[in-house]
């Protein structure tokens, strides 16, 4: 099976080696086959504009590889929408996802009963969220503050399109994908005009 590695270190300080030789003797009891390698050096996890992390995104949707090798979870995404996101996508493109020292595989029977625990915690997670910022703006309304909506972001637009024209996922799971960064009805809004019958009439 052709398999990317991804690797990731917080500091400039910091070496994958302890990561590549895990992940190749991994590799190699596993009968997976290096075809790529995608490293990010000084690039926190909590945000997804990682360079070699974008690399590996557009790679695996031009199905360039079968299997994504991770040494932990947390060097893959320290966020559990980004994480839950990234599963989707690879679930939709047919791609197994393995994280060696969690022990996950996502084409076993407990890396899939994984996937929908993290999606469970993800919509929590949104819920929690949609709850503090409705309570944040009840306490500016009542300080006499002004609100408005801010214009979505142009790549947070794409993304959701993407996902909305190329994935069965629901207008939930594609918002829980992007919790906190823009609201469940502009997804609703964006899902709509993507995968209305008048859109596709025109194409």
């Amino acid at each position: 099976m052709q398999t990317a590695l991804y690797l990731r270190v917080s500091t400039a300080q910091q070496t994958t080696d302890l990561q590549v030789d895990g992940l190749r003797a991994y590799a190699t009891r596993a009968g997976l086959q290096i075809v790529a390698e995608y490293t990010d050096h000084a690039a926190s996890g909590r945000t997804t504009s990682r360079p070699q992390l974008q690399a590996l995104m557009r790679a695996a949707r031009h199905h360039t590889f079968a299997c994504v090798l991770v040494w932990k979870f947390d060097r893959f995404a320290r966020s559990v929408a980004h994480l839950l996101g990234a599963l989707a996508e690879f679930q939709h493109l047919g791609i197994r996802f393995i994280s060696v020292q969690d022990q996950i595989d996502t084409e076993s029977p407990l890396g899939k009963a994984m996937f929908t625990m993290i999606g469970a915690i993800a919509e929590l997670e949104s819920a929690l969220i949609a709850e503090r910022v409705k309570a944040g703006m009840a306490a500016a309304r009542a300080r006499g503050k002004r609100l408005g909506r801010p214009a979505t972001r142009p790549a947070l637009v794409e993304r959701i399109e993407w996902l909305a024209a190329t994935t069965p996922l629901s207008i939930r799971q594609i918002h829980a994908t992007v919790a906190g960064q823009v609201s469940r009805s502009v997804v609703g809004q964006i899902v709509q005009r993507v995968r209305s019958p008048s859109r596709d009439a025109s194409l």
